[in-house]
């Protein structure tokens, strides 16, 4: 998970940029409210993504090891802002610190769209060869996996642009780990658990997606009757 930002600090080195624009600060208006709403995101996407699964029958509920459900929820909270942020910011230092930035910068057209693609990519190696976040069709996890991540990226990348701090992001990175992987995927069993919920759940990609998409157009209308552009 540090290829990323190991990767933009052989750029930096190379093109003489310097680290300054990584943005490691936390601070000014907007830092409190980011770095709830990095919090929030992955809680409402788990909750309605995975009660949505358990309330139809398409997956089956079980009831994690050591205290049931909720205590394993709060475990996982606490675990993904904590440990999770030290290893999601060594991705988030290179996708949110270094690449959107340089997409925003260069004028690509739709950069978090952008962003999130190669983001997703970039995982297909390991879901492919049935590493990571893959179901019984690897090819077929790696689509719903690439809508899931986009949905995550335009969030992500908006409370990048908007607190103007890597933090935030990496937060969000590290939060959604814990909460999805360790908070929600537990309690979630059965033939169809890996089809409809996860990190390569159809449930989980559509409610990321129209999640994110709402936030983007929410910022970029009220980024334009402001008058700011970023």
């Amino acid at each position: 998970m540090w290829m990323p930002a190991i990767s933009s600090f052989v750029a930096r080195a190379v093109l003489r940029e310097g680290i300054a624009d990584v943005s490691f600060r936390l601070g000014g208006p907007e830092a409190l409210r980011t770095m709830i709403a990095a919090v929030v995101f992955p809680l409402v996407v788990g909750t309605i993504a995975y009660g949505s699964a358990w309330a139809t029958g398409l997956v089956a509920f079980q009831s994690p090891p050591h205290g049931g459900f909720f205590p394993n929820l709060a475990r996982a909270v606490v675990l993904g802002c904590t440990a999770g942020v030290l290893s999601g910011s060594g991705e988030e230092i290179g996708w949110r610190g270094y690449m959107l930035t340089r997409l925003v910068d260069g004028g690509v057209p739709q950069p978090l769209l952008v962003s999130g693609i190669i983001w997703a990519l970039w995982h297909f190696p390991l879901i492919l060869s049935g590493q990571y976040a893959a179901g019984p069709h690897p090819g077929i996890s790696a689509a719903i996996f690439l809508v899931d991540v986009v949905g995550i990226a335009y969030v992500i990348g908006i409370l990048r642009l908007r607190s103007g701090s890597v933090w935030p992001a990496a937060l969000l990175h590290g939060a959604w780990n814990g909460i999805i992987q360790v908070g929600f995927d537990p309690a979630a069993t059965g033939p169809g658990a890996t089809t409809w919920v996860g990190e390569s759940g159809i449930l989980v990609a559509v409610v990321s997606l129209v999640i994110g998409l709402a936030v983007a157009r929410y910022w970029t209308s009220r980024a334009v009757s402001t008058g700011n552009s970023k």
